[in-house]
């Protein structure tokens, strides 16, 4: 089925990757709240480490052949500082600053979440450029899959009875 946006589609794809991410914490036993502050997303304590994760939350919608187009996560500009925002935010909620990315297609969706600092330390290309972006490529997705610091989780769409209506 071909992916036809509608004129709010950001804003509903937003809370639902935000709301997914919370459902799939609070089934791992970690106490979560969505809130709505510069930087920062979802705040997940998890009781059994003592653990307070801070996470943002970015998603995209991929048109047929665009699947492996890479997902820009935090932009390092000076009047849009993303990476600076979360980590004063993870600051001022004593969190340690994760990323969650939601990457929808037409067939399949993909939920990614890692700690920046696995991030940084694994997937960051250069500390210097303006954006930093999540790889989709094969190669990229291999990596993510051996890798035990990222969480994923894929979804297929299956289409029972679901059609357009007139």
């Amino acid at each position: 089925m071909d992916i036809v946006k509608s004129t709010r589609h950001q804003k509903i794809i937003g809370n639902f990757r935000e709301s997914f991410i919370c459902n799939w914490l609070s089934r791992s036993g970690f106490e979560v709240a969505l809130i709505d502050h510069t930087g920062l997303d979802i705040v997940a304590y998890n009781p059994s480490n003592k653990k307070r994760l801070g996470i943002t939350v970015k998603s995209r919608t991929r048109f047929a052949g665009q699947e492996s187009s890479s997902v820009n996560i935090l932009s390092n500009r000076k009047n849009k500082n993303d990476r600076g925002k979360l980590l004063d935010a993870c600051k001022s909620f004593a969190c340690d600053p994760w990323i969650g990315i939601y990457v929808e297609a037409s067939t399949f969706a993909d939920l990614f979440l890692t700690s920046l600092k696995n991030y940084d330390a694994k997937y960051r290309r250069k500390k210097n450029l303006k954006i930093d972006a999540w790889k989709m490529t094969k190669y990229d997705l291999y990596r993510y899959d051996k890798d035990k610091n990222v969480m994923h989780i894929i979804i297929n769409f299956s289409i029972n009875n679901w059609k357009p209506i007139h």
